[in-house]
């Protein structure tokens, strides 16, 4: 039996339809559940000598982590962080990027019962003062690459709760900071777990991340210990993870999707994880670790996938990989046929926030991928699409994706497992996104008469314009179809007449340059391939897009740059 199975009661091949997935999938817990020691320790035990762990560095340096390793390593980081004076509820900010230390640094601080708390390595000296002071931090653990120290050093001043610094790499980094890797060295592998008021139950916070912030400060969204058992669909259902196979997903550590790829779901389904520790996104290199290592999972945002389809996909043997998704945006066509021809492997799609695990995808063997569309809700998740009043829109109509689900200080009645438990110390977010017994994602989709679900955009990206509301993607889906676009984001600017334009931000593809024709060319493509109303009356030719380190693309970045600037026809 998969240690899986312990918790939905059943294989995942033994549901037979969508239908009964969705009808008798069920997430069951004990109380005081912990995924370091009812998962991890679990396999230590079982399958101590099973590999947990391919990392590679970026000069390629392998390292392999075996169950029994993993969990060994996690108990010297809770004994390491105890002996520093973290304590359970205290909150450890992790700035690691891709270092094997962010996994031992996970397990351990869920074993003593504190908090981890994510952040990325291209934080500056006012993004550390923001969230040291906001999320109260104790302890920062960092990288001890490139000028991360000296970054978080010059806020020092400021900081109001943190207390101890470490540093990784043996970076002589000044002034009171601990030498990492040496701590955790000489640390005791014996640990046993707490009892009493220092045990941890499943209701306790585990997690706390900082969402994107596109309006304001980033919100800090709070997960508890129930967090990894939302993963269980992502890795077990939607990655189709095997055991003893190897999956490999793109994202660094500062971000919650690597929490989606390369931790919880994949060791729930026995299944290695291989991470990449590189510096700087190559497909080309990309390509090389998968044929290299016999990569049998695949999962990246489409951004990378089409950086990938550029190269000689078809040269690389990639005979061992059965199962790709994508997530982070949405898919365009062009990019699902390119693949499925290139490969014979389709690419399965998934949703999800910061705020939650997958809430919707398309899950083979029960449902069939169709190009750009979000799939169908994820059992356990029971998804509305509402409008600005709260009622169920009709089929084909776009409304908000909600997800029913009652907040925790009312009792947990229907609430998703997986989804967060607020935004901490702030009630006023909370109460704005979740009411009414529904948390508002603030993303739009509209469904299709078989169930189907297709992205639209955020609430803020959708564009307004002589009275229609244009969502980014169609308009984008259409534009990577034209030979000259490599890349694009599509985002309203401000117009006295219509309210906002549509813009389109393009990156050229090779041989091809900007001119007055070729924006007159790309606007009557889209005209004659979608609605007119929504071709793009400004274009503005780019080196690159705005994209956060897992390779999202930023469109509020674009937006605020805009804001200060007159709108013309053509910005080339």
């Amino acid at each position: 039996m998969l240690i899986y199975e312990k918790f939905i009661g059943k294989n995942r091949d033994d549901f037979t339809s969508y239908e009964d997935l969705k009808k008798n999938y069920k997430v069951t817990y004990k109380d005081d559940f912990n995924f370091a020691y009812d998962v991890l320790d679990e396999l230590a035990k079982t399958q101590p000598d099973a590999l947990c762990m391919l990392w590679i560095s970026n000069e390629g340096e392998e390292k392999r982590i075996t169950f029994a390793d993993m969990a060994r390593y996690s108990n010297k980081a809770a004994n390491y962080f105890k002996s520093l004076g973290i304590r359970k509820g205290d909150f450890v900010m992790l700035v690691l990027k891709r270092s094997y230390l962010f996994w031992y640094c996970m397990m351990g601080l869920h074993k003593l019962g504190a908090v981890a708390v994510q952040a990325a390595h291209l934080l500056t000296k006012d993004d550390y003062i923001y969230r040291c002071n906001a999320g109260g931090i104790k302890m920062a653990v960092i990288t001890g690459d490139n000028n991360c120290t000296e970054a978080f050093d010059g806020g020092l001043s400021e900081y109001k709760t943190v207390k101890i610094k470490a540093v990784t790499k043996g970076k002589k980094a000044g002034g009171g900071w601990l030498d990492f890797e040496a701590g955790l060295e000489a640390a005791s592998e014996d640990w046993k777990r707490p009892k009493g008021s220092e045990a941890t139950h499943a209701s306790d916070i585990m997690i706390m991340s900082f969402s994107s912030g596109t309006t304001g400060y980033p919100k800090m969204v709070a997960h508890d210990y129930t967090y990894p058992l939302g993963h269980l669909a992502t890795g077990v259902f939607w990655h189709r993870v095997e055991k003893g196979g190897l999956h490999f997903t793109i994202s660094d550590t500062g971000w919650l999707k690597s929490l989606w790829g390369k931790m919880y779901g994949q060791w729930l389904g026995e299944c290695a994880i291989l991470t990449y520790d590189f510096e700087k996104f190559n497909a080309r290199d990309i390509l090389k670790v998968i044929e290299k290592y016999k990569v049998t999972s695949f999962c990246a945002p489409p951004t990378m996938y089409r950086f990938i389809m550029n190269e000689d996909v078809p040269s690389y043997d990639l005979s061992a990989l059965k199962h790709c998704t994508a997530a982070g945006e949405a898919l365009s066509q062009d990019l699902f046929k390119k693949w499925e021809t290139m490969t014979k492997l389709n690419i399965y799609e998934g949703f999800g926030q910061t705020e939650t695990t997958i809430c919707c995808g398309t899950l083979y063997p029960f449902t069939e991928p169709h190009s750009s569309s979000m799939g169908m809700e994820i059992p356990g998740y029971d998804i509305e699409l509402l409008d600005a009043d709260g009622n169920k829109v009709p089929v084909g109509a776009t409304g908000e994706i909600c997800m029913k689900a009652d907040r925790p200080k009312h009792g947990v009645i229907r609430r998703p497992v997986g989804l967060f438990i607020g935004y901490y110390k702030n009630d006023e977010a909370t109460d704005i996104s979740w009411h009414d017994g529904y948390f508002h994602t603030g993303d739009l989709a509209y469904y299709d008469e078989q169930g189907y679900l297709w992205y639209v955009g955020r609430n803020d990206d959708v564009i307004k314009s002589s009275g229609y509301r244009i969502g980014p993607f169609e308009v984008e889906s259409v534009l990577l179809k034209h030979p000259a676009v490599a890349e694009t984001a599509v985002t309203g600017i401000p117009d006295p007449i219509r309210g906002f334009n549509v813009k389109a931000t393009i990156v050229l593809a090779k041989n091809f340059q900007a001119s007055d024709e070729l924006v007159k060319d790309l606007q009557d493509f889209v005209k004659k391939s979608t609605a007119p109303y929504k071709y793009p009356r400004v274009i503005e030719f780019v080196s690159e897009l705005p994209k956060t380190i897992n390779g999202k693309i930023r469109r509020a970045e674009i937006r605020n740059r805009d804001m200060g600037k007159p709108p013309t026809e053509s910005d080339i």
